[in-house]
């Protein structure tokens, strides 16, 4: 059964902050009330979105702000993970997200793994150019060397 909810934060492919959504019941319960993501439409929920609309705005663009410098750190980073490989420089097994964010680590940029955007697993030597999702808005991409251990 749909619930009306009122976004608190951008939700990628839902919408902005202030929007008006109808979501399924179990992802409003399970998912975007518990990140505070979204409220339940009614009256004092729409004069507290209001009142801290200005507020909620400046944070966001805080936050982006924020996830820019952090994409413009990771643009000029670039990683290498040493692997297992056999003939024709084939992996044995693959490079997951949480050893680029390991290595990211490694380098003193601290992301989660759930931030790491692999289209398919790497399963070859050679260099990647691999997504991190830092914000809704920003994106960067790391350079990630996998080399012969």
């Amino acid at each position: 059964m749909p619930v009306e909810l009122i976004l608190l934060e951008d939700v990628k492919d839902l919408g902005r902050i202030g929007d008006k959504v109808r979501v399924a019941d179990g992802f409003a319960r399970n998912y975007l009330m518990p990140r505070k993501l979204a409220a339940k439409v009614n009256p004092g929920t729409l004069r507290f979105l209001e009142a801290r609309k200005l507020a909620l705005q400046k944070e966001h663009e805080e936050r982006i702000a924020v996830a820019r410098a952090m994409a413009d750190k990771i643009a000029s980073t670039s990683i290498t993970i040493t692997a297992e490989a056999g003939e024709e420089d084939k992996l044995y097994g693959s490079v997951t997200t949480s050893q680029i964010a390991e290595a990211l680590a490694g380098q003193g940029v601290e992301i989660d793994r759930h931030a790491v955007v692999l289209a398919e697993p790497i399963r070859q030597l050679g260099v990647y150019e691999v997504a991190i999702a830092l914000h809704s808005e920003v994106q960067a991409k790391v350079k990630v060397w996998v080399v012969r251990a």
